[in-house]
């Protein structure tokens, strides 16, 4: 693995191989000796804001023994309209790695072939493959699996979490369903293109969640969609809450990425009665992010 630009490029035997080392990395914090990014120097180009991604990140990188170059896109002449294979060919040459949040997906791919470095997509419009990795680790934790299990997604049908997820339910062979207003769902040339009789989409959230293990959702409006007003509209009915997960599966659990807007797509009692799941999901990041790195230098 050169990359983790997607869910979508991964094969299902580099999914599981880095969840058997973020477990590995997790039960050994504090006590690993391996530094493999002793002496080296990754970038963060971030355009979008952070709290789990740029902390865990950059807790991350020390612990492996690197450090951290910190650049936020009006820090740097991206930020001025310099092209993104112009940026990516001067840090090829400085840097040993770059994690980039942004977006375009077609940022990463660009800057992934123009550098020659490796390259760490920590999110973009189309995907969030980090916090799938991490949401994977945290239902191996707590359910000691994703074999055989249905999972739901509630919220924007075609986010970058819900286009991850699908990908993820084909790679890893588990049952997905997507709830989500009809204006939201994903279009069909997209099913089309992920091509698995696994992922189904409907307009019912009491229909993804019946019988499910893992509920899932997300904010309704993404970084950037904040106006758009209409759009929040079409999710009245769409709140997880304790009436709405009446027909999960016994012991299910419920997900959230965070940040969460309490009382829109999940109430607050919700939350809290899933909080030692939600962050114990927040604090996977570091561990999945760290699995990452290490096989990264491993390519």
């Amino acid at each position: 693995m050169k990359h983790l630009l997607s869910i979508e490029e991964l094969s299902a035997d580099e999914i599981t191989n880095l969840i058997d080392d973020a477990m590995r990395l997790k039960a050994w914090r504090g006590r690993d000796t391996e530094r493999p990014l002793a002496g080296q120097t990754w970038a963060m180009i971030f355009t979008k804001s952070s709290t789990r991604t740029r902390v865990s990140f950059e807790v991350g990188i020390r612990e492996l023994g690197g450090f951290t170059m910190f650049l936020s896109s009006n820090d740097i002449q991206l930020g001025r309209g310099e092209p993104i294979k112009d940026t990516a060919r001067v840090l090829g040459r400085m840097v040993h790695g770059v994690i980039i949040r942004t977006f375009a997906q077609q940022d990463v791919i660009d800057f992934a072939k123009y550098s020659k470095l490796p390259v760490i997509n920590a999110l973009t419009d189309d995907e969030h493959p980090c916090q799938i990795l991490a949401d994977l680790l945290t239902v191996r934790e707590k359910l000691g699996g994703w074999e055989g299990r249905k999972f739901a997604f509630v919220g924007d049908g075609f986010s970058n979490m819900t286009r991850s997820w699908m990908w993820a339910a084909k790679r890893l062979g588990f049952q997905l369903k997507v709830a989500s207003p009809q204006n939201c769902q994903p279009p069909a040339a997209f099913l089309k293109a992920l091509d698995c009789d696994l992922v189904s989409v409907c307009e019912d959230p009491r229909e993804a969640i019946a019988g499910a293990d893992v509920i899932n959702t997300d904010v309704w409006l993404s970084m950037g969609q904040e106006g758009q007003k209409e759009k929040e509209a079409e999710f009245k009915g769409f709140e997880l809450n304790s009436s709405l997960l009446t027909g999960a599966a016994k012991g299910h659990i419920v997900l959230h990425c965070l940040p969460a807007y309490r009382g829109k797509e999940i109430s607050e009692e919700l939350l809290e009665n899933h909080a030692d799941t939600i962050f114990q999901q927040a604090e996977n990041r570091l561990h999945a992010q760290k699995a990452i790195l290490v096989e990264l230098t491993r390519a």
